[in-house]
């Protein structure tokens, strides 16, 4: 089977192997052990790898570089006409070749991918669409054309798109979905944390104004400031470092934050066996890998109510949803934090449930669909 990826995940080729973010390449590994060739069509960028990079593992990949374009503004819009001719070639040509077509979505690629694939009614594809389904969010008008488009069966032929959450009167081509971090060999037993001594917050994302990192330390430093005995620890790189580190220095809490950059997965690992909560004040997720997998190590998670997080959570049985109002956030932090039974039954919960999504009943869905 001859196999195209459509995709806007910036890529970086080091000793002629390709490399990604991390997240998404582990996860098209697992497709790719199905598929004897691979095509894939993305962006090509001039970076240095860093521990959030994994590379393809397949012996025939082919790549095919597009330029990267936005529509974000006029200035935009009047550029990226000089592109998209060229995207939308490189596109077709790649799915006319493939015996599978594979979409990821949202994205700038995702859409241009959703038109083509018009063309190819015949053809068996797939789209993973991991932003948030639900129909009532607020999304940019392109990410709605993407929902569009691949919910509509007359114009969509042949392709499952698999979505995060189970959402009402979707068409018979939507699929709920999950995604795994990691394999049945993992369910190690794990000494439950207790709320004794200090308690270990942790932030794991890039530091964006989408993830809201400087809400998480602000909660923290209103729990510190209410004489509880808190840490927090930040996982991940981004635009607002600066601005953080200028925030956590101005108000003296150097002392209980840290920010602590890009990390491999193994000392990610290791920060989410050790933590009591991770907090995620997202704005926009789809299915936020993170929150499963603090779950699978009992760590409770402290999560924006967006997508199918209130899905994860068992709509507060198994974390805090949280209010995004600061004195509410933090008094219900404090309850929980008050309550050494419900935090145990908490993180027992959610770790109970995010453990029935593993790599192995991952894999073995994909090869379903394939």
């Amino acid at each position: 089977m001859k196999f195209a990826i459509i995709t806007h995940v910036q890529h970086i080729k080091n000793d002629n192997f390709y490399f990604g973010y991390a997240p998404y390449i582990r996860e098209m590994n697992i497709w790719l052990q199905y598929v004897d060739e691979v095509i894939v069509v993305a962006p090509l960028v001039n970076k240095e790898l860093n521990p959030i990079h994994e590379k393809y593992h397949h012996s025939n990949l082919r790549f095919r570089t597009v330029l990267e374009f936005n529509i974000t503004s006029v200035a935009n819009i009047f550029k990226a006409l000089f592109k998209l001719p060229k995207v939308f070639s490189t596109v077709y040509s790649a799915m006319y070749q493939a015996d599978h077509i594979h979409l990821r979505c949202p994205g700038n690629m995702g859409l241009i991918g959703a038109m083509v694939q018009i063309l190819f009614p015949k053809k068996p594809k797939t789209a993973k669409y991991a932003g948030n389904w639900d129909p009532n969010a607020k999304q940019p008008f392109t990410y709605k054309l993407q929902r569009w488009i691949l919910s509509n069966t007359f114009l969509t032929k042949n392709m499952q798109v698999l979505v995060y959450g189970d959402w009402n009167n979707q068409t018979n081509n939507i699929k709920p979905f999950f995604t795994a971090t990691y394999s049945e060999s993992d369910k190690k037993v794990i000494e439950p944390k207790t709320l004794e001594g200090c308690i270990d917050f942790l932030f794991v994302g890039t530091l964006s104004k989408g993830k809201q990192p400087l809400y998480a330390i602000q909660l923290i430093e209103k729990l510190h400031q209410q004489g509880k005995n808190v840490r927090l620890n930040l996982y991940g790189e981004g635009i607002l470092r600066d601005n953080l580190e200028q925030y956590i220095f101005e108000n003296k809490l150097e002392s209980i934050v840290s920010l602590k950059g890009n990390q491999s997965k193994e000392t990610v690992l290791k920060a989410y066996q050790t933590s009591h909560f991770l907090i995620l004040p997202s704005k926009s997720e789809g299915w936020p890998k993170v929150v499963a997998e603090a779950m699978f190590w009992g760590c409770v998670p402290i999560v924006s109510k967006v997508s199918c997080v209130p899905y994860m959570l068992g709509y507060g049985e198994r974390g805090i949803q949280l209010e995004e109002q600061l004195e509410k956030d933090v008094s219900q932090t404090i309850r929980l934090l008050s309550d050494e039974l419900l935090y145990q039954k908490t993180a027992s919960e959610g770790q109970n449930w995010s453990r029935q999504f593993t790599t192995d009943k991952f894999e073995d869905e994909i090869k379903k669909l394939l």
